[in-house]
């Protein structure tokens, strides 16, 4: 009777350290994200933004992988783009309210939902439209939008379904790092197009 019972608590501790254990898809997105901070691409989990097409392409649901990459001696326009027929859109929707760029007309309506009033909108930044994403294929189609601020260029996308077997079937180890440094590359080179370009301010009012 009494090996029966230490026979039973045995298989409990296994089976509790089992369930502890992470699974593979976690261990591959740990390995992904550990990757990614190493090369500075700051990767977090957060909620779906609100502008980004996130769980079964509904905007704002979800969790979304947002991978950060801060760039010293650069200054970027607040922006943000979306992802249309594998190339970036501009996001009209974002009003941003800064005064060292050139000036939009505002419509009174515009500037009471804008404080204060002395701040108009800057006019879209157009730097990306239509630019093609030109990522490795084991990231593209996992990408969804992309913004810009400061010194700041942040994408985001499924980081998760890189490393499902389901959505992409051929993914290796050993080509993590090359991958990653390839989405550094492009958002390095997308943050230079986007450089600001500082213009004498010019406020006109309806």
């Amino acid at each position: 009777m009494g090996m029966w019972i230490a026979i039973l608590i045995a298989l409990f501790v296994l089976g509790s350290m089992m369930a502890l254990k992470p699974n593979g898809v976690d261990q591959r997105l740990d390995k992904l994200r550990l990757t990614a901070r190493s090369l500075q691409l700051n990767p977090k989990l957060v909620a779906c933004p609100d502008w980004v097409q996130g769980k079964d392409n509904e905007y704002g649901r979800g969790m979304m992988g947002q991978y950060c990459l801060k760039l010293d001696n650069i200054k970027l326009p607040h922006t943000r783009y979306r992802v249309l027929d594998g190339q970036w859109r501009p996001d009209s929707s974002l009003v941003d309210i800064g005064v060292d760029d050139t000036k939009l007309n505002i419509p009174s309506v515009v500037r009471s939902l804008n404080s204060p009033i002395s701040e108009p909108a800057k006019k879209p930044d157009f730097s990306l439209d239509k630019a093609p994403l030109a990522l490795p294929a084991t990231i593209e189609p996992f990408v969804k939008g992309l913004t810009t601020k400061a010194n700041t260029i942040i994408i985001y996308w499924e980081d998760i379904a890189y490393v499902r077997p389901v959505t992409n079937p051929s993914y290796q180890p050993n080509a993590i790092e090359p991958d990653l440094l390839a989405l550094k590359s492009q958002l390095e080179k997308w943050a230079r197009q986007m450089q600001y370009q500082p213009q004498k301010p010019t406020i006109l009012f309806d």
